[in-house]
């Protein structure tokens, strides 16, 4: 969604030109009105924020400049909600979370990747099942924990919610767990019984914070959604789930604003890894195209181990990087989420983003192929590369089940990277890169 609402903000940018000129400053404001509910954001949002860009602009002079300023400043202070962000541990552990939604918001999913979020920054986490009015929600939610190494409390016949969130609280506080995330049972529609029982929950276990996950596949209706459960819950923020899959996701722009309650999640896509802390003056950066490198640096610190960081650099450097490392490299690349997502934080290349809506890099041909290539290799000739003869190479191309044309070729790649790698791991290699980056700009290649 952000390189929908990108594109919007540079074509009207694009269409102012000379100053003092305001039939391209009512043009531009047309443009983005026209985009901005395209994307579902409140008519009257649009409206405030349109004519205070306006007026703005007027003041200070009509350019590109002070229209890119006035625009950045007015939707920052729209994404702007005082409470708190991203996520805030309580004095005493466990922190203890409700998690409340809609069925089919993605509540569960959204329980999950809250947990990897927290488990990647090194908390323990312990995830309980109350979700008992659809069927199949406890072992939805049992697999996905299973398959993410995260702890479940569930109680196979205990039909009461409240019951089985009690005894899941003991069970943190006595495992010494640094959170206790409540997935709690969702209707396909708010009715009393829900509430009721949501109400209940809360009284009794006190929760740190009640998080409501917002479908931003169904726009306004999630708003509206957001505000009845606030009027019963008291929410303290919102997670804004499948934020990658509609036009509608403009719906971020004013459902803090609309609610008063802060967004402070947002799904980027259907990766577990693909939960974003929501900051507004990040998320207004991704929007103008200036990427989220803030954003960029956390996720890759979460997962990426300063010692062994260091010691890829080294063989790098040495020319010593192995197929052995290559997996690794792969491996803690799917922790990072969707490539597209990736993408988006890096400036220069968040155009490119909405190009990859149906890459998928981890279960890519490319991928499997390569996985298949190095699990038919020896021990040996995954730590030395450089052994890969022909008769060697018609061996793994065998037992892969390919030809020997892609070895070479999968070879020859490993191998360019591998030199790429070692040319940026130097001292001047940032320099270089900039020089390379320059070099494509002028010839029209595209990055």
């Amino acid at each position: 969604m952000f390189h929908v609402l990108t594109d919007s903000f540079k074509s009207a940018i694009n269409k102012i030109r000379f100053a003092d000129d305001e039939k391209s400053l009512k043009n531009a404001l047309e443009n983005l009105k026209k985009s901005l509910l395209k994307a579902d954001v409140h008519h009257k949002v649009v409206r405030d924020l349109l004519r205070q860009v306006e007026v703005e602009t007027k003041i200070a002079g009509i350019g590109q400049n002070n229209f890119l300023k006035s625009l950045r400043a007015n939707i920052t202070q729209l994404l702007t909600v005082a409470g708190k962000q991203g996520f805030v541990f309580a004095s005493r552990p466990p922190t203890v979370v409700l998690m409340a939604g809609l069925q089919g918001s993605g509540k569960t999913t959204t329980t999950v990747k809250l947990a990897n979020y927290l488990k990647l920054r090194q908390k323990k986490v312990l995830v309980c099942a109350c979700d008992l009015q659809r069927l199949a929600a406890v072992e939805q939610l049992r697999q996905l924990c299973l398959a993410n190494e995260i702890d479940l409390y569930f109680e196979d016949n205990e039909k009461n919610p409240l019951k089985i969130a009690t005894n899941a609280l003991k069970k943190a506080k006595d495992g010494l767990y640094d959170v206790l995330l409540i997935d709690t049972a969702g209707r396909l529609a708010i009715d009393e019984e829900l509430m009721q029982e949501l109400v209940s929950v809360k009284n009794s276990l006190n929760p740190d914070e009640i998080f409501y996950v917002a479908d931003a596949m169904t726009g306004q209706d999630a708003v509206k959604s957001a505000l009845s459960f606030h009027e019963k819950l008291a929410l303290s923020g919102v997670i804004l789930s499948k934020y990658d899959g509609d036009s509608k996701g403009g719906v971020a722009l004013g459902i803090a604003h609309q609610t008063n309650v802060p967004l402070r999640f947002v799904g980027t896509g259907e990766k577990i890894a693909d939960l974003e802390i929501f900051i507004p003056e990040r998320i207004v950066s991704r929007l103008m195209g200036e990427g989220d490198l803030e954003t960029l640096a956390e996720k890759t610190g979460a997962i990426i181990d300063e010692k062994k960081a260091k010691a890829i650099n080294k063989k790098i450097k040495k020319g010593e990087f192995n197929f052995n490392d290559f997996l690794e490299q792969m491996e803690s690349m799917k922790k990072l989420g969707s490539m597209k997502s990736l993408m988006g934080m890096i400036p220069g290349l968040s155009s490119m983003a909405g190009k990859l809506k149906d890459v998928d890099l981890e279960n890519s041909v490319e991928m499997k192929n390569i996985k298949a290539m190095i699990s038919s290799m020896t021990p040996r000739e995954r730590e030395t590369p450089d052994l890969l003869n022909n008769s060697r190479k018609r061996r793994i191309a065998q037992g892969a089940g390919m030809s020997q044309n892609d070895v070479n070729r999968f070879f020859k790649q490993f191998q360019n990277a591998a030199k790429m790698a070692k040319r940026f791991s130097g001292k001047s290699g940032m320099k270089d890169l900039q020089n390379l980056l320059a070099q494509s700009k002028q010839s029209g290649i595209p990055r």
